[in-house]
């Protein structure tokens, strides 16, 4: 059997019958501390985000409303998963380009980062991408 190309991770939950609570520790729950966060909103139908791989960052999305598609690719394989649930991460790599597609109507795309900003980490050409996964 083939192994996925990023991981699902499901967090804690604390049941309420006021609503339930999720919650993340770095290096706990996930496997690396997190140096940054940020979120995807408002994104427009048939609209894509992402369209790029990491060199060293690790990321954890978690649709934290609604749900989308997140498209991967390692430089050989694809596969598509979707994310829906607001205890359940997509943990993912460095070298796996990835695109975020068909998000629903109010959807958030929460993004843990392993580190800050750094363009200089970013490939952002596929074909430059495919080179070097399969260097």
């Amino acid at each position: 059997m083939t192994q996925p190309l990023a991981r699902f991770l499901d967090l804690p939950v604390v049941a309420d019958p006021r609503g339930n609570l999720s919650f993340i520790e770095a290096n706990r729950h996930i496997p690396f501390g997190i140096e940054r966060v940020y979120y995807l909103y408002d994104v427009p139908s048939g609209s894509e985000r992402g369209g790029h791989a990491h060199l060293a960052l690790n990321q954890l999305l978690i649709a934290v409303a609604g749900s989308f598609d997140v498209r991967l690719h390692d430089g050989t394989r694809e596969e598509t998963v979707t994310l829906n649930r607001p205890n359940r991460g997509l943990h993912i790599g460095p070298m796996l380009w990835r695109e975020i597609e068909n998000f629903s109507s109010g959807s958030v795309c929460l993004v843990l980062a392993s580190t800050v900003y750094d363009e200089a980490d970013y490939i952002r050409d596929f074909d430059q991408f495919l080179a070097r996964a399969r260097a």
